[in-house]
């Protein structure tokens, strides 16, 4: 497995390390075109040659009732649905407003304490990404997670978040190493998709690739390089990144 060399210097792409060493989402690429991006582990390890996602959708964090708020400010307090959020939950994520007023803002959150589920907490904002247009308690909020943090392995039949990547080594739970999306990869495969033909997930099994499916279910994350075999990890040219 080559080292990769960017900004941040070089590192082993196969480590599994308890603390991160660069930001979550980082993105590098090698010398023959293939892309890789950092991310944290979720509750279980990613097992190498699985296709995974962002974590798991939460829906009672969808459109929720801010306070008012004023051009400028740098936190923002809403009101949860019926599930609780821990401390930094959210951290590197962002509050889509996605309803007037403010309509269309994407601010990144900086942090945040732990709330009970229909509680407010009090979101604090980069002072980059304070509001640009005033909120109202008619203005509708959305939390969205950093989908490189706390990923999982890619679900049979549904998926759960976007899909992200696959996994080029095993990464410990909550630990944080690369995945790849982009280039030559060796992914696990169902069924026989012919070389050249597009692939998606979900598939028949966790984690793997079938041939192109109903559009409006799956996502198109590369091409074949070979014929496929299933149950085998096999060459997939990624095209997710």
């Amino acid at each position: 497995m080559p080292n990769f060399t960017n900004a941040f210097g070089t590192q082993p792409s196969f480590d599994s390390l308890t603390a991160p060493i660069h930001s979550v989402g980082t993105q590098v690429m090698t010398s023959d075109g293939r892309k890789f991006r950092y991310v944290q582990a979720g509750a279980s390890a990613l097992v190498r040659g699985n296709m995974i996602q962002a974590p798991a959708q939460i829906t009672n964090h969808d459109q929720l009732t801010p306070s008012a708020a004023a051009i400028g400010a740098t936190q923002v307090s809403v009101t949860l649905g019926s599930t609780a959020v821990t401390a930094n939950q959210y951290a590197d994520g962002w509050i889509c407003i996605d309803t007037t007023p403010g309509l269309g803002q994407l601010l990144k959150i900086q942090s945040h304490p732990a709330a009970d589920a229909s509680a407010a907490v009090v979101l604090t904002l980069y002072e980059v990404d304070a509001l640009q247009v005033a909120l109202t308690s008619s203005s509708r909020v959305t939390l969205v997670p950093n989908p490189y943090k706390s990923v999982i392995q890619t679900p049979v039949t549904t998926l759960t978040g976007a899909v992200l990547g696959s996994a080029i080594y095993p990464i410990a739970a909550s630990e944080y190493g690369w995945i790849q999306t982009g280039g030559p990869a060796a992914v696990l495969v169902a069924g026989t998709p012919g070389v050249g033909l597009a692939v998606v997930v979900p598939g028949t099994a966790a984690g793997c690739v079938v041939v192109d499916g109903a559009a409006a279910a799956t996502q198109v994350v590369g091409t074949m390089m070979v014929t496929g075999v299933d149950g085998k990890v096999l060459p997939v040219f990624l095209t997710i990144d």
